[in-house]
């Protein structure tokens, strides 16, 4: 179990357990190279984001039940070639959680936003889980801003998962949460000032080793979705994906190079099925010894592949 207190000198949150800040600045500032974590005003919200690096730019886009802050093992190396933007997306970490705009068309509208107050013309993309989502959908709406890419072990919610079963089965890892994330105010009132047992039920689960996401990184995850407001926040991203996949229907394949990256214990089959109709130019590679969280499962496979892709 990890727990977290307030600092009396500097007002920040810390692990009680390593005495370590986590609050964005100081986790942006722990890293190798010069991360900063900044905020913007963009397309009626706030987004939280840390940036480094310089080069061609590179998005990071996060995803459930996480922050930018997974992308941690992998973002000092990717910031040696490219300006590297990792974003809280709307309703995580530091970014704000409106009641309403989850659905992933929306919040690819925010990283459009985002892009023009950098002004960025265009980018290269990787998302995971959520993140993923959101990638595709930016590239399916704004193919002008989007250069290449990258989806980690998820793609863009389809009419297959309208049709996934409710009831366990010996075959398929049972994504409970799916139906859990969709009822309305029951999770937070369980959840609440609990989190850590839900974050550590899913890293048993559905990594490989779980002691890759750290006590570290289970407290920031933790502070980041303990409180009402954020699960609720979590939550809705999966209670858009009826509009999600309604508006999957209306795109054309991407013309964009994507790659799909998929856990050898994960989601890789599912990719498999999945990806090549998205896109016209697409390749599903497989990370051995993985599973669903593969930026901090398997950093060095996710550096190597995303900078031969991405240059």
């Amino acid at each position: 179990m990890t727990t977290t207190g307030t600092d009396t000198t500097t007002g920040t949150d810390t692990d009680t357990g390593t005495g370590t800040a986590l609050d964005d600045a100081a986790l942006a500032a722990s890293l190798d190279g010069s991360f900063t974590s900044r905020h913007a005003e963009v397309n009626g919200i706030r987004l939280h984001y840390v940036e480094g690096g310089s080069g061609e730019p590179l998005v990071l886009l996060g995803g459930w039940p996480q922050t930018w802050w997974q992308w941690h093992k992998v973002l000092p190396a990717l910031a040696r070639r490219h300006r590297v933007i990792a974003v809280d997306l709307r309703g995580m970490g530091g970014s704000a959680k409106p009641e309403e705009g989850y659905d992933k068309k929306t919040m690819a509208a925010d990283i459009r936003a985002l892009l023009d107050h950098l002004s960025i013309d265009s980018a290269h993309f990787a998302g995971h889980d959520i993140g993923a989502m959101v990638a595709y959908a930016f590239a399916a709406n704004h193919p002008e801003a989007t250069r290449r890419i990258a989806l980690l072990d998820v793609s863009h919610p389809d009419e297959s998962w309208a049709r996934m079963p409710l009831l366990p089965r010996p075959d398929l890892f049972h994504l409970w949460w799916f139906a859990f994330n969709q009822v309305e105010g029951l999770p937070e009132r369980l959840l609440e000032g609990r989190y850590h047992l839900l974050l550590d039920w899913l890293f048993k689960g559905a990594a490989v080793d779980p002691a890759s996401i750290d006590a570290r990184s289970r407290a920031v995850y933790a502070r980041a979705y303990d409180s009402p407001d954020a699960i609720r926040a979590g939550n809705a991203w999966y209670r858009a994906f009826g509009r999600d996949i309604a508006d999957l229907a209306t795109y054309a394949p991407v013309t964009a190079p994507l790659l799909a990256l998929g856990g050898e214990y994960s989601n890789y089959e599912q990719l498999v099925a999945a990806v090549p109709a998205l896109g016209t130019d697409t390749r599903v590679v497989r990370v051995d010894g993985s599973g669903h969280y593969l930026p901090e499962e398997q950093p060095e496979v996710i550096v190597a592949e995303l900078t031969q892709f991405f240059g």
